[in-house]
């Protein structure tokens, strides 16, 4: 069983969320498949799948006047939290300890943060990538709890480059080591960075990739469903 996570960033409506829900209920798979969804789309939900929401606020409560809490999003049912995506730290810089914050307000109102860490192009092409990743998750992991690490490196998001697949062998092997010193070793590490149905089940195929993370490609069921069956 792999995780396969769909992130619509900020996309879609009732109606897409619907159709795609359902086209995904018709699937047999033994994959286990989530959607991180809008705040606008998380109540209304069903069985058929799992929801989580993109983001939450480091804060409990209070005067944060468009933010949401860990507490609200549990309200809806929603069961996962993407915290640290790529778009939050450019566009909102948001930092390694921001991070971890959400992370740990998410596990205290019962929702599964899924972390995402990964390396900037320059930074890949520098060399700094291990030393970036061993950073990060030095200053992102919750000191304890159930969490889901992605490993997105932001040059491949959405670019359509995606690293070799000894590329990602050896990264997520330095994650999974790292995660093992900290009494972490069954935490599941995702891939995420231009995932598509063409290179799913290669990717999907690698040591210590224990599912994927799809952005684009999640939000229509005729790019999403081949990912769910490619991936093994």
């Amino acid at each position: 069983m792999k995780f396969i996570i769909g992130n619509w960033k900020m996309n879609g409506t009732q109606r897409d969320k619907t159709d795609l829900i359902s086209a995904i209920s018709q699937t047999n798979t033994d994959n286990k498949v989530i959607l991180c969804l809008p705040f606008t789309l998380l109540c209304g939900l069903d069985n058929k799948i799992e929801i989580g929401a993109q983001n939450i606020s480091e804060h409990e409560n209070g005067a944060f006047t468009g933010d949401i809490s860990a507490q609200m999003v549990t309200d809806t049912g929603a069961k996962y939290v993407l915290v640290g995506h790529s778009d939050r730290r450019l566009y909102h810089h948001e930092t390694n300890k921001i991070v971890r914050s959400k992370a740990e307000m998410a596990i205290r109102h019962n929702l599964i943060p899924i972390i995402c860490i990964g390396e900037t192009l320059a930074e890949h092409e520098s060399g700094k990538t291990e030393k970036v990743i061993n950073d990060m998750l030095l200053e992102c992991l919750p000191s304890n709890g159930e969490f889901i690490i992605a490993y997105e490196p932001c040059w491949a998001i959405g670019t359509g480059k995606t690293p070799t697949d000894k590329q990602i062998e050896a990264i997520h092997k330095i994650i999974f080591e790292k995660l093992s010193v900290h009494g972490f070793a069954s935490t599941p590490i995702l891939y995420g960075g231009s995932v598509n149905s063409n290179n799913a089940a290669a990717i999907s195929s690698v040591p210590h990739v224990d599912g994927l993370l799809v952005g684009g490609a999640s939000l229509k069921s005729e790019t999403f469903i081949p990912i769910i069956n490619a991936t093994k």
